[in-house]
């Protein structure tokens, strides 16, 4: 039992210096990289161009999702399933494949 308070306060000591050696840590902000972000060396019409084609693709999902939950034919409601799957995986290996191709160049 002696013991037991006497390490009680030696654990909250330890624990209170290395919060403080951590905190005296300064973080170091993340280097900034030569392209500045996924979209820093694109033009303004490349942006927007960029942008729009991600709203298109945002009201095709809704769209489709405001189809699903209005339909009341279950085999109507699954081929729309079906087809804002096969939306969303189309859009995913675009992704994935536009996110290799910056890895590939990534030094």
């Amino acid at each position: 039992m002696n013991t037991l308070h006497l390490s009680v306060p030696a654990i909250f000591l330890l624990m209170l210096t290395s919060m403080n050696s951590y905190a005296a840590d300064p973080q170091q902000p993340p280097a900034v990289a030569d392209h500045m972000g996924m979209m820093g060396n694109m033009t303004d019409a490349q942006k927007d161009q960029h942008y729009r084609a991600m709203q298109e693709h945002s009201l095709i999902m809704h769209d489709l999702s405001n189809q699903i939950l209005a339909e009341k034919d279950p085999a109507k409601k699954e081929q729309l399933k079906n087809q804002q799957l096969d939306l969303m995986k189309a859009h995913h290996a675009q992704m994935k494949e536009h996110h290799q191709g910056k890895m590939k160049n990534h030094p």
